[in-house]
């Protein structure tokens, strides 16, 4: 494989009869990767034929037949954190069960039917190269693909698809069915097995060990390690002088079968992904009942979980109560196509699997044509005065004095419309289910009036005067913990070998619930097969902000809480320039083989080839060197920045200075870099007859798909990269700055806050920028702003006194 990568980027050359005649051996890295792709899958295929074919079905996954009641995690549910958990745990060779109440819903996308979109599109990146599901699984069931904020750098560019529900259902089952070191019981978790501690004195160690788990700092919160190097070792350490006292043990669960007797199953480790199931209740207009979530194409409800929420009470959890919604499914066939704004899908599309990509290869519904159109409609004066007409007929919630502490940034409809009533409209996008459905979900519309009001507010919108409900809308209110009772490692601090993922700790979305599952997952599949085995505790794996947005989503969650659904942005994430969707591989698969996640071949080749072609690549870049004329000349003064430029005669630049420059793409480049060469090998070409012959430059050539992006941004970051880190030192050295205490949060002062920014900043007002980091919501760009802005504040008021003087 390093063969055919070094001849990627050095193609052979051979000469006859005084012409140039080149063979490139760029496909060979690729074919190479899908040889030992295939080899692998044989192996598989003959090992399953020796051991005799096992009974599995892409639809419904089968319980296992084992009598086994021990293992070394369980994972509680079958949802996007629950599967990588599971998974993740498996990898690690803990011998895992997953337990959930149908084995049928695993892997169903319960509301949107979509993956990724900024922020949650790195995530998903993210999980894959530490060798989770969701990537995959979302590129064999994606049928409509987009890269939102194109027109933005890299580093906020957020990959996005539309899914065929039963395809991702069926392609995540079929991953599960075979998976190795992976049992599945059909079952309802009851309750906890623990070993109590029955005095003060009697308390049960950490999981994991390290140097010196008996003086680790607790973490400083968003911006408060004191370097970017050791704030990883931080939470660490952290992780394990919390972990260091916990009131109890776990020792496995009860679990309630389909015939309604009870079992108790065995483990070192517990990881609890019950999503909107803990004391779930559904609501649709006035009408309460209790459940997790509807099943899908049916009235019946999925039963929820009560036992083991009193547990956590017991345990002094700090509980609270989060809802969310979904909107109404309508019928295809009755919406008017012809008048709405239409949104096809991209090709080729950006797929998220790093093996998929690199191989050169696209979603499978992409290569065969399978692909669907969104569409766009809006609401109106008249939708949103129904909405605010039918107010009372809205459920009256447990949480925040009856409205509900739903999610900030998806809102329902009438939200929308209250928070902000002098908007004419907004935006509704309407996403077919599937390719065999008529099914389409109206992306920002939930809301749970009663059917005939959902209905009513529907048909008001462009296209949409005729539409039939398929299904209505509803509402869930469920109860949540507090993620500061939780370590780096999602371990919680009261119960030993208990792990908490997804909405159970306050975040809302697919992606945020996969990225923990996968933490969650290592963590406890590490310890319990290090127990089971008689090792000592491993070390905690834990991610940095500055590693990865999965660092930056469980710091925020355990260092400062959240009392409203948490969702990922790209602004939350101080190193946000490094942390790319383009280079996630290359920031973390390492760092998962050397904990156990990954351990393929192809993936671990794949990425020291990608390695190589970058490095490679940048380097031919920095070495090659033109007159600064010569570049505007062949690139055009636009591009090649102007007549500024034209002035420097007689200077050079090299490419990879060239490429620095903001309206410089790295394809421009190339192909002036290209040309020259070409231009210089035909003057060789001619000189071999000649006394004094000239050697012939090898053809850069353009970069392949697989490493263009990376390439590109990692020239065009590096000086961004190196100001974005000084800039994150200083701040630091500064934590102890007082907040002015008549300081108005108004947005005439600070414009570039958010709405959400300055209305916390209003109500708690910190006295120092510590306490400001530790705020639920704020993110890194609003701290520094606000630096700045006290900065300033404070040289204007000294000038002032001493020009009084």
């Amino acid at each position: 494989l390093y063969i055919s990568a070094m001849h990627a980027t050095h193609p052979l050359t051979t000469r006859g009869g005084g012409t140039g005649t080149r063979f490139s051996l760029v496909p060979v890295a690729w074919r190479c990767v899908a040889i030992m792709t295939l080899l692998l899958r044989c192996s598989r295929a003959f090992s399953s034929v020796a051991l005799g074919p096992r009974a599995r079905s892409f639809s419904l996954l089968r319980a296992s037949s084992s009598p086994d009641t021990s293992f070394d995690v369980i994972v509680i549910g079958g949802g996007h954190a629950g599967c990588e958990a599971a998974a993740a745990a498996a990898r690690t060779g803990a011998k895992t069960a997953l337990v959930t109440q149908k084995l049928e819903t695993v892997g169903e996308l319960s509301c949107n039917p979509s993956i990724g979109g900024i922020g949650k599109g790195h995530l998903v990146r993210e999980i894959d190269a530490l060798g989770g599901l969701m990537g995959q699984v979302a590129d064999d069931a994606g049928i409509h693909f987009r890269v939102l904020n194109r027109r933005k750098g890299p580093a906020v560019r957020g990959p996005r698809a539309q899914m065929d529900r039963d395809l991702y259902k069926e392609s995540m089952q079929s991953l599960l069915a075979d998976y190795p070191n992976l049992h599945l019981v059909q079952a309802s978790a009851q309750d906890f097995l623990l070993d109590e501690a029955t005095s003060s004195s009697s308390k049960f160690g950490s999981s994991f060990s390290g140097q010196d788990s008996s003086g680790g700092a607790s973490s400083n919160g968003l911006l408060g390690a004191s370097s970017a190097s050791n704030s990883q070792e931080q939470m660490i350490q952290s992780t394990l002088s919390e972990g260091s006292s916990h009131q109890a043990r776990i020792r496995g669960v009860v679990v309630e079968k389909d015939d309604q007797t009870q079992q108790e199953l065995y483990a070192h480790s517990v990881v609890v992904t019950t999503g909107t199931f803990l004391r779930g209740v559904l609501m649709m207009g006035h009408d309460r009942y209790a459940g997790g979530r509807h099943l899908r194409d049916s009235e019946q409800v999925e039963a929820p979980s009560v036992g083991l929420a009193k547990t956590l009470e017991r345990f002094n959890f700090p509980l609270g109560r989060l809802k969310t919604g979904t909107p109404a499914r309508v019928n295809g066939k009755t919406i008017d196509w012809d008048i709405l704004t239409i949104q096809p899908s991209e090709v080729p599309a950006q797929p998220f699997s790093h093996i998929l990509q690199f191989n050169g290869q696209q979603p499978p519904n992409v290569a065969a044509g399978n692909l669907i159109n969104c569409y766009q409609t809006a609401t109106n004066e008249e939708t949103h005065k129904l909405v605010m007409d039918y107010e009372h007929t809205l459920p009256v919630y447990d949480g925040m004095e009856g409205k509900g502490n739903g999610p900030r940034y998806c809102p329902s409809i009438y939200k929308k419309v209250q928070r902000f009533p002098e908007r004419e409209g907004h935006n509704c996008f309407l996403e077919p289910e599937g390719l065999n459905t008529d099914l389409v979900y109206p992306n920002g519309m939930s809301g749970p009036y009663p059917p005939e009001v959902q209905e009513k507010i529907l048909r008001t919108m462009k296209g949409m005067g005729a539409v039939e409900i398929v299904r209505p809308g509803y509402d869930v209110e469920y109860d949540f913990v507090n993620p500061q009772a939780l370590t780096h490692t999602l371990e919680t601090k009261q119960i030993a070998g208990l792990y908490l993922a997804g909405q159970i700790c306050g975040t809302t979305g697919y992606e945020e619930a996969g990225a923990q599952g996968i933490i969650a997952g290592a963590n406890a599949g590490r310890a319990g097969a290090a127990q089971a085995r008689g090792d000592k505790p491993p070390l905690p794996m834990v991610l940095g902000r500055d590693e990865a947005y999965i660092g930056v989503l469980i710091d925020d969650l355990v260092t400062r809480g959240t009392q409203e659904p948490y969702r990922m942005f790209t602004s939350r994430a101080e190193y946000r320039i490094s942390l790319r969707a383009d280079n996630a591989d290359l920031r973390l698969t390492r760092k998962a083989t050397e904990y156990g996640l990954v351990t393929d071949e192809e993936r671990i080749s794949a990425l020291d080839a990608r390695e190589f072609l970058i490095d490679d690549k940048i380097d031919k870049l920095r070495k090659f060197e033109l007159k600064v004329t010569e570049w505007v000349e062949r690139g055009g003064s636009e591009h090649m920045g102007g007549n500024s430029m034209i002035k420097k005669k007689g200077q050079k630049k090299t490419a990879e200075e060239m490429l620095n420059m903001p309206f410089v793409t790295l394809k421009e480049v190339e192909d002036i870099v290209t040309q020259v060469q070409k231009e210089k090998q035909q003057e060789a070409e001619a000189s071999e007859s000649t006394d004094e012959p000239k050697d012939a430059p090898e053809i850069m050539g353009s970069s392949p798909s697989s490493i263009y992006d990376t390439v590109e941004a990692s020239i065009k970051y590096s000086s961004y990269v190196q100001r974005q880190h000084k800039d994150m030192e200083s701040w630091r050295k500064a934590q102890g700055l007082r907040i002015p205490p008549d300081l108005q949060y108004t947005r005439d002062n600070l414009p570039t806050l958010s709405g959400e920014e300055l209305e916390k900043l209003g109500t708690i007002r910190p006295g120092t920028f510590a306490e400001a980091s530790q705020i639920s919501g704020l993110t890194p760009q609003a701290l520094v702003y606000l630096y700045h802005y006290v900065r300033n504040r404070h040289r204007k008021r000294d000038r002032s006194r001493a020009a009084a003087r």
